[in-house]
């Protein structure tokens, strides 16, 4: 019965997605818009996990003086608005080649130099879940830099090949989070380009590092700290940052400064600390709906965490292991 249930999920997950790729892309750049805040105020209404979720996420945030002159209610659903507008320019991004992106799409160099450094000799990429990360791989295609993007398979087999097809359209490698490493080590050292979100969770694992995020310790992954200790590439940060009518700015960073003695932790931490001022700042467009804080450490120094947040002894090891 239950594996009716789920198949029946599944399917109908499938024809939901389907109709939107199918159909964003006739729909005119003005409608989007405002269909995608449409869309998001219906999730912050009906996605009762993701909502409770994210207002705990935001009154922790603001508790600890990260987040000044914030609702954490309101920002919820704006992040609901903006996530919504993602997922459907991810299939609205068919309109989008070489010659047009430039019209809803505009970038900003910090230091033009290591960019084109970096697509002669190779780079890490990295972002978090902010803005519209998918309008900024496809943008980077177009750009002419293709990239070796990691992708999790979803839960529903149906909906993977859909979403890997829509993020491969620029010219992009989109391969399985499974045995991703070797694959990645393999493009680097031939020169190639690679991006990664960098505020991934991951559970407590030799795959994982912890971060102060916020002020709290959260698990991420380890695999561009990884990556440039092995490579000795640049780890070269961008952030999406959405406007008001539409389009985005895709800033990308100055490397991240590190030393040849800098390790995995340090570095991981360094790629979080440049995101977390745009956070600050313009804190809607995070994936504020996400558990980024899955565990709590026995000593907290006072600072609270979400309620879904639990203690381990599994993870006070982990910590333990990697306290330097």
């Amino acid at each position: 019965m239950k594996k009716n249930l789920k198949k029946i999920r599944h399917q109908i997950e499938w024809f939901l997605v389907k109709c939107i790729e199918l159909l964003a892309p006739i729909i005119p750049r003005s409608f989007i818009v405002s269909f995608s805040k449409l869309i998001g105020r219906l999730a912050f209404a009906f996605d009762t996990r993701g909502r409770v979720t994210g207002i705990a996420n935001a009154k922790c945030a603001i508790d600890s003086g990260e987040l000044t002159n914030c609702k954490p209610e309101q920002m919820i659903m704006k992040s609901y608005e903006l996530f919504s507008r993602g997922t459907i320019d991810l299939f609205w991004g068919r309109t989008l080649n070489k010659n047009n992106y430039s019209d809803f799409i505009q970038f900003e160099f910090e230091d033009t130099l290591a960019h084109e450094n970096a697509v002669k000799q190779g780079a890490i990429w990295i972002t978090p879940h902010y803005g519209n990360f998918e309008w900024l791989s496809l943008a980077m295609g177009f750009r002419g830099t293709p990239l070796t993007v990691i992708a999790q398979d979803f839960r529903n087999p149906l909906l993977t090949n859909i979403f890997r097809t829509a993020r491969a359209r620029s010219g992009h490698e989109v391969i399985s989070s499974r045995k991703a490493v070797i694959k990645l080590l393999k493009t680097l050292k031939k020169g190639g380009n690679t991006a990664l979100l960098t505020d991934l969770n991951v559970k407590p694992s030799r795959d994982a590092i912890p971060v102060e995020c916020f002020s709290r310790i959260t698990s991420i992954t380890r695999l561009h700290a990884f990556l440039h200790l092995k490579t000795g590439l640049p780890i070269i940060p961008a952030i999406a940052l959405p406007c008001s009518d539409g389009s985005y700015l895709m800033k990308i960073l100055k490397p991240i400064e590190l030393v040849t003695t800098s390790t995995e932790k340090q570095i991981a931490q360094k790629c979080w600390d440049v995101f977390e001022p745009f956070i600050n700042h313009f804190p809607a467009p995070w994936l504020w709906m996400y558990r980024h804080w899955r565990y709590e450490p026995n000593h907290n120094n006072n600072k609270c965490y979400p309620f879904y947040a639990e203690k381990s002894e599994k993870f006070e090891n982990w910590l333990r292991e990697n306290s330097s």
